[in-house]
């Protein structure tokens, strides 16, 4: 089975209809969300309304959560903080509901989609050292493969070694070691490439790729301006990082 595994959306509608048109391409059968489809950029009802009706199963990531009010913003820098008092104010109680139902994370059998460490979606995975403390997460869900989100940054970290997938590649899994990958982020990417980032799962033969695609970049980050949310939110963008 073609999965197409999708995160970090943050409230950017020009990104995430540029993903949807190129994971339709692909001949991908299932997509799944990792999280924070709100939050940072000028569009959460749009975003969360898309998702919504293509009937995604979605995770909660954090500014999810912080969004819809079932956590607070501790410990958001200033700039989040007031992209996420702003994403408050402009959710509809549509939106609010479905994000309150999100899940922490689900299992798909062949792999588990979480949004930060498992159990833990405040929790940055930036290395295989992040990980060791979850590893029996895996145990838990009988499985050896974790999608996470949270950072904007693609990576596969594993038991034989990690790295970081700067460029569209493909991954060949094996089943006797544990993988954490990180897909990158739709809406707001971190790594130096201001193109959306997803991945693709093939549980046939067990690869992962990631996959870039150009959005409007200029359109996204002129939405972020005229909302007056803070500018560096749309120079991020512009700048992917």
């Amino acid at each position: 089975m073609l999965y197409a595994i999708i995160s970090d959306i943050h409230a950017n509608i020009e990104a995430l209809d540029a993903v949807f048109k190129n994971i339709d391409d692909s001949g991908a059968e299932c997509v799944v969300c990792l999280g924070d489809v709100v939050g940072y950029n000028a569009t959460p009802n749009e975003c969360v309304e898309k998702i919504a009706e293509r009937g995604i199963q979605t995770i909660l990531g954090n500014h999810d959560a912080v969004g819809c009010g079932i956590e607070e913003p501790w410990g958001f820098n200033p700039v989040a903080l007031t992209a996420a008092v702003w994403t408050r104010e402009q959710l509809s109680d549509e939106s609010l509901e479905w994000l309150r139902g999100l899940p922490d994370a689900l299992n798909y059998g062949p792999f588990v989609a979480a949004h930060g460490a498992p159990k833990n979606h405040n929790t940055y995975v930036f290395a295989w050292e992040d990980i060791l403390p979850h590893v029996y997460f895996m145990d838990e869900q009988n499985c050896n493969i974790c999608f996470v989100g949270h950072t904007h940054t693609p990576a596969v970290f594993s038991t034989d070694g990690s790295f970081a997938l700067g460029k569209e590649k493909r991954v060949t899994l094996e089943q006797d070691r544990i993988y954490f990958i990180n897909p990158g982020s739709v809406g707001q990417p971190r790594d130096d490439d201001k193109r959306a980032a997803y991945g693709l799962l093939d549980t046939e033969t067990m690869t992962f790729e990631l996959k870039r695609v150009e959005y409007d970049v200029d359109r996204a980050a002129k939405r972020v301006r005229e909302a007056q949310l803070p500018r560096f939110l749309a120079e991020r963008l512009v700048l992917g990082r």
